[in-house]
């Protein structure tokens, strides 16, 4: 079976985050998008400490779509060093992880 992935970034906003969502679904990038609104991120960033209030996004892909979700994200999004990282998924039910390999195929349904 082809490696899934989840892949998580963090947006200023829900509208940002939506506008994302939709593009990665519609290209068939990736299968779902979770948006988890208002999570609190502390971090530093060029020296200084810094907080935000962010919407997380969760995204379900395949390892062979990753690039151009990168690619898409990258350009899609607000910050100047977005943070996209991928997690490889080591199990889960079959059946949805199939769901995923097949909406995100080059033939995926429609």
């Amino acid at each position: 079976m082809e490696q899934v992935l989840l892949v998580m970034s963090n947006l200023p906003d829900v509208a940002s985050a939506h506008m994302l969502a939709r593009r990665l679904v519609e290209q068939k990038l990736v299968a779902c998008v979770n948006c988890l609104p208002y999570v609190h991120s502390v971090y530093r960033w060029q020296g200084a400490l810094e907080e935000a209030d962010e919407v997380t996004v969760l995204m379900k892909t395949t390892q062979a779509r990753y690039a151009e979700v990168e690619q898409t994200i990258r350009a899609a999004h607000p910050y100047q060093l977005p943070e996209i990282v991928a997690i490889p998924i080591a199990a889960g039910l079959p059946a949805y992880l199939q769901w995923v390999i097949d909406e995100t195929g080059q033939y995926g349904h429609a």
